[in-house]
């Protein structure tokens, strides 16, 4: 067994390590997050992704204004994941 596999094993399986998509993050947050605002503001994300595919970087940036407050290894990782998608130019990594 890898570190990586025990460590995901120990967690009850969530590998918090793994860097995930803009909109698996933005599911995330309407799924674990525990502010009614922050909610709100990814789902109203997602809805304008459906609408305008190209508006996906101003809404990473409008969610990651939004989420300061929480905290956890969850939020860390999707916090990471939507902060490396903004800072490569909301380019998806190959």
């Amino acid at each position: 067994m890898s570190e990586e596999t025990a460590v995901s094993e120990k967690k009850g399986g969530k590998d918090y390590t793994r860097q995930l998509g803009v909109v698996e993050s933005f599911v995330a947050i309407t799924r674990e997050c525990p502010s009614g605002p922050v909610r709100a503001m990814a789902e109203r994300a997602l809805e304008a992704i459906k609408q305008n595919p190209d508006s996906m970087r101003e809404q990473v940036y409008f969610v990651l204004a939004a989420l300061q407050g929480w905290r956890g290894e969850r939020a860390t990782q999707v916090h990471d994941s939507l902060t490396a998608f903004y800072e490569q130019g909301g380019q998806k990594e190959d």
